[in-house]
């Protein structure tokens, strides 16, 4: 063990004295999270998924729910409460719509009746508060044909989480998981080809020493610098940008740790495959531009198109953005938690098999 901490420090130094290397590695992400948290500031949906919940029988009640369906931006879907609820904490509809019980009788007796609105804030604080000013509209609107009570309708408003989500709140976990992906990629492929391509992974393995500390040196330094990534990445959110922790930073630290592990098991597997510098550059960058676009990385994966969807569930960075979401600020999650991990863990397993089948060092 010794042996291999002495090789793990020594690539530590190697890597700390690459000025550029060193630069880079904290440089990109930091530009990323400082450019979008400066300029980002959302775009609104053309169109928000409702669900309406109609518990009253009598007249106001049915002509409130046709007049939420004729609102151009909501698509309606209609259903009893606990189903809707359920269906807006899994993330597939924007907001439920509830109008009560006895909404009707209320009225008529000119009392003033509470209409209920229950929304996700998470993902792009905008948009949420572009979906109250509709509902505000329509409910002033409406109120219009019951002058006798000022007014007939009042909203009442309900978040399913327990903060406020910004643009930069869902955008931090993203750039946390690109800059993963990328450490697995292209500071653990190209160096690892690099190597090999000048016989110097030749030459290490005629020595006495045993390749696995070599190798497991080398994955302790990628897991290192992950970690030092995220403490950046999340202290300048925190700091900067006030974004808000809402889970443990522990269980932020080990889904850290398993994307970075599982990424640079891709990348030892792409220079297992990769002959020369230039076709691990190729492939590393084959495979990082789907993962950077179709992952969900800086935007929600609904607003992808629905024939992505089997490309976007097949792609390991997808669920390291959202179990990084979950466990950060409390997202709505795409997929359970469970799922997330089980996911990563494959992708690790299943790549470190094949680099060990296929890996050479000459």
């Amino acid at each position: 063990m010794s042996t291999v901490l002495s090789l793990y420090r020594a690539s530590i130094k190697e890597f700390v004295r690459d000025r550029s290397a060193l630069f880079w590695t904290f440089a990109f992400p930091v530009i990323f999270i400082v450019l979008f948290g400066l300029i980002f500031s959302g775009s609104s949906s053309p169109s928000y998924t409702v669900g309406l919940v109609n518990e009253d029988d009598g007249a106001v009640g049915n002509a409130l729910a046709q007049t939420f369906g004729q609102v151009k931006p909501f698509t309606i879907k209609t259903g009893t409460r606990e189903a809707e609820l359920d269906h807006l904490k899994k993330g597939q509809i924007d907001l439920v719509i509830i109008i009560p019980s006895g909404l009707s009788q209320a009225v008529s007796s000119g009392q003033t009746a509470k209409v209920q609105m229950v929304y996700d804030p998470s993902g792009n604080a905008t948009n949420a508060q572009i979906v109250v000013n509709i509902v505000q509209q329509v409910l002033a609107d409406f109120n219009s044909g019951y002058t006798h009570v000022t007014p007939p309708l009042a909203l009442a408003q309900q978040t399913v989480t327990a903060h406020h989500e910004s643009s930069i709140d869902f955008l931090m976990p993203g750039i946390l998981a690109m800059s993963l992906m990328q450490l697995g990629l292209f500071a653990t492929a190209t160096p690892l080809v690099s190597l090999r391509q000048d016989q110097v992974l030749r030459r290490l393995g005629a020595t006495p020493l045993p390749r696995w500390k070599l190798l497991a040196s080398q994955v302790m330094l990628r897991l290192t610098i992950g970690l030092a990534q995220a403490a950046v990445i999340v202290g300048l959110s925190i700091w900067v940008f006030n974004v808000h922790i809402e889970g443990s930073l522990l269980a932020v630290a080990g889904v850290v740790l398993l994307g970075a592990l599982t990424f640079v098991a891709i990348g030892y597997l792409v220079a297992s495959l990769a002959r020369t510098v230039e076709s691990a550059n190729g492939i590393t960058t084959a495979v990082n531009f789907p993962m950077m676009f179709l992952s969900g990385i800086f935007f929600p994966l609904a607003l992808l198109p629905a024939f992505l969807t089997p490309v976007v569930r097949a792609l390991p960075l997808t669920y390291l953005a959202d179990a990084l979401r979950q466990v950060a600020v409390g997202s709505v999650p795409e997929f359970p938690m469970m799922v997330d991990l089980a996911v990563l863990a494959g992708w690790a397993v299943v790549c470190a098999l094949l680099s060990a089948r296929f890996f050479k060092w000459e």
